[in-house]
């Protein structure tokens, strides 16, 4: 039986940071196994889409995404953090990389049944080892009680975890944007790393076509974009779930800490972000 696999974003997600590996020389974000992990058709079709130059601009934001992702948890585990749950991972490759395993960081990958599945055919095509200290947690967001899910695979609710959530939120109901924030929020100590999109409403009058039409393509692909987050509506939601510490990071932010010296003086600007938010210790 054909395995139906990871969505068309996250093969494309995949994609991009395949191609960040040779195109840019892995210059933001350094994955060995980002061009391992796909077959050989999709990283063709990844190389090839990398030969346009339009498409640098997306390139270096998926590469930058898990960099930020991932500087965040390195300094939660040197903090003492020993878990860490990547919400639809997708063809994500941290727990495969996990440069934390010698001192027992354990790794639990959450998303649809069919893309684990999928992957996890991947993974034995490409010769790939499943790591000991990595746990397939297979969770529907729209339907299952994902807390529940994680718990019966080992996780332990009570110490605190780091969560990675990325790439997912555009593709999900506003409120179960909302309920999983809020889920984390329960746990002291714990944090989480995720992304969101701006209405495009807020992007100034010339980019508004460009993001209708953006918008019109993936919901013609089939993934369209259901819930777009203000910055000031996600703030506020935040700080009345109980976080401390927020850092959001828009366009100009993202370019200017990872992109080269040249974006320095760029700040804020609309699109994509990316957060960082810890709950307050009790």
């Amino acid at each position: 039986m054909a395995l139906t696999g990871p969505s068309k974003t996250a093969r494309g997600a995949a994609g991009y940071r395949a191609a960040h590996q040779t195109v840019d020389g892995a210059t933001v974000f350094r994955d060995p196994f980002a061009r391992l992990i796909l077959e050989p058709d999709a990283l063709a079709e990844a190389d090839q889409r990398a030969r346009d130059p339009a498409s640098r601009g997306m390139r270096l934001f998926m590469a930058a995404r898990s960099r930020f992702a991932e500087d965040c948890l390195a300094a939660a585990v040197a903090e003492g953090l020993r878990q860490v749950v990547v919400l639809g991972a997708g063809l994500d490759t941290f727990g495969l990389r996990n440069p934390y395993r010698e001192v027992g960081l354990r790794v639990f990958e959450v998303d649809q049944p069919s893309t684990q599945d999928w992957k996890r055919a991947r993974l034995s095509a490409a010769r790939l080892r499943e790591p000991v200290e990595l746990v397939w947690v297979p969770v529907d967001f729209e339907r299952d009680d994902f807390s529940k899910r994680l718990q019966d695979s080992g996780f332990l609710p009570d110490r605190p975890a780091f969560y990675i959530w990325l790439g997912v939120t555009p593709y999900l109901q506003r409120e179960t944007v909302f309920a999983l924030l809020r889920q984390v929020a329960r746990a002291p100590q714990s944090s989480i790393v995720f992304d969101y999109s701006e209405p495009i409403d807020n992007y100034p009058a010339e980019r508004r076509q460009a993001m209708a039409a953006m918008a019109d393509r993936v919901a013609l692909a089939g993934e369209p974009w259901i819930t777009l987050l203000d910055p000031y509506e996600i703030h506020a939601a935040l700080t009345a779930m109980g976080y401390a510490t927020i850092e959001d990071l828009g366009p100009g932010d993202i370019a200017a800490r990872y992109y080269g010296p040249e974006h320095a003086q760029n700040r804020g600007g609309t699109g994509p972000h990316l957060v960082h938010a810890r709950i307050r210790a009790v």
